[in-house]
């Protein structure tokens, strides 16, 4: 029993699979491109939004030392990333390499984790997205009932978050007709989010009163920690980088430049951008779905604060098209290695989209982004990526160990430690979560063992 869960594919067997794909992807993307792609995916609701809640309900002004924490985990998991996307340059990311590595029923465990991240992770940037869209509509005189505009529980009188249901609505049709994103839309997403954030700093670093950063850790260090918890929703992305293998023009080199340069550049913004925030609007003020709108709001410049709605609007909505786009993608990689059912990977006739996959996730989506609190999303979307990051950690090691004598063109430095620490931190990080959070991911861990035990191991194509 315990030989047909860990039946693994060789790396050989896994790259041969997504060659006789019919969806193989023409390789055009640069290290440029795969920086801008990785900072278009991990700048969007962590910076924009969590922050804010972070830095109001955990860690204060301490959500600098929150961002320093999450990013040393994020830096010791993508070196580890950077070593699989340069050796199995396919889509797939985490889902293929635990397969690789670990075998098949952890390969099932990650990639119903992948699930989890994507759809619920697709939640919170839709709630994100509906906060700076109803500040904008707000600056040009226009106000949108509170009934209609938050999730009950979050402000009174709100029954449910109707701008958010409907953009997950609008662009679930969108991708159900198709839409092929390209290098070049990526970039300019990027641009414009980029606009946005460095408005605000230069705006906001002249009107940074000290005083604001007193008491520093007003919730104790361990509320900094449990900050890094939360604000690690802030680095999700840069793995994105690795489903874009099959696109890239040179991957092994591309691969590892694309994922370590994002990290970097999007750690020294965010540090930057959470000081300033804190420094110019106290800590408690903070729990709002658009704080770095409301600083500048508070400070008088409304224009600023118009400006960084709509950035954050554009580079929200480029965010959500890509995770919507992601879920049925893993449903498809799932399908095709015979773990899901055939129709998870029904294409459309005409239109050549998964689209009962996107149309089943579309309303799941919509349907929790208007009656759920973003802190909920982000929490069980935090859990499941660093659940993945720990796996992707510990699969290095494995395959080090099983695999020595395998062309590495780019090779994670100081094995075992790097992935041992990696593994570590991303463990700590889940203990220090919320335990109704911890709770939730058991049963969606659960659920999906039932459905791999019932259906998947039965139907694998390795069986």
């Amino acid at each position: 029993m315990w030989q047909a869960l860990t039946r693994r594919k060789s790396v050989a067997a896994v790259k041969a699979s997504e060659a006789l794909t019919d969806y193989r992807l023409k390789r055009t993307l640069s290290a440029f491109d795969l920086t801008c792609l990785g900072i278009g995916g991990i700048i969007g609701v962590g910076i924009f939004v969590i922050t804010g809640t972070a830095a109001a309900k955990f860690a204060g002004p301490g959500v600098v030392l929150s961002f320093g924490i999450s990013m040393v985990a994020c830096i010791l998991t993508a070196l580890c990333y950077a070593e699989f996307a340069s050796l199995l340059p396919v889509a797939g990311s985490a889902y293929n390499y635990a397969y690789a590595t670990l075998g098949e029923f952890f390969a099932w465990v990650i990639g119903w984790d992948l699930v989890l991240e994507y759809v619920v992770g697709a939640i919170a940037v839709a709630i994100g997205w509906s906060g700076y869209f109803v500040n904008i509509l707000k600056t040009i005189g226009i106000d949108i009932p509170v009934w209609c505009s938050a999730a009950p529980g979050t402000v009174p009188g709100a029954v449910m978050n109707l701008p958010a249901a409907i953009i997950v609505l609008l662009l679930t049709g969108l991708l159900v007709i198709g839409i092929k994103e390209s290098a070049r839309f990526t970039t300019a997403m990027v641009f414009v989010k980029l606009a946005a954030i460095f408005t605000f700093i230069a705006v906001g670093i002249g009107k940074v009163e000290p005083a604001h950063w007193v008491p520093f850790m007003p919730f104790g260090f361990g509320g900094v920690v449990t900050g890094a918890a939360i604000v690690f929703f802030a680095y999700i992305g840069f793995d994105a980088i690795s489903t874009a293998a099959e696109e890239a023009k040179n991957p092994q080199r591309d691969l590892p430049i694309g994922i370590i340069a994002s990290l970097a550049i999007c750690t020294v913004l965010y540090i930057i951008v959470s000081a300033i925030l804190t420094g110019v609007v106290h800590y408690t003020q903070l729990n709002t779905p658009a704080p770095i709108a409301f600083a500048l709001t508070s400070l008088g410049y409304h224009w600023g604060s118009a400006l960084v709605s709509a950035g954050a609007v554009t580079g929200l909505t480029s965010v959500l098209i890509v995770l919507l786009m992601g879920q049925p993608r893993i449903f498809f990689a799932m399908s095709r290695d015979g773990l899901l059912w055939p129709w998870a990977a029904a294409v459309h006739p005409k239109y050549r989209t998964p689209y009962r996959t996107q149309i089943l996730t579309g309303v799941i989506v919509a349907f929790f982004a208007a009656f759920v609190d973003i802190g909920t999303a982000a929490e069980l979307t935090n859990i499941g990526t660093l659940f993945a990051f720990a796996m992707v950690c510990g699969g290095i090691w494995v395959l080090r160990r099983t695999d020595p004598d395998l062309h590495r063109p780019f090779k994670c430095p100081w094995v075992p430690i790097v992935p041992l620490l990696g593994m570590l931190i991303c463990s700590w990080l889940i203990y220090k979560l919320p335990l109704i959070t911890q709770i939730r991911f058991i049963i969606w861990f659960l659920i999906g063992l039932v459905i791999y035990w019932i259906y998947g191991r039965k139907h694998s194509r390795l069986a």
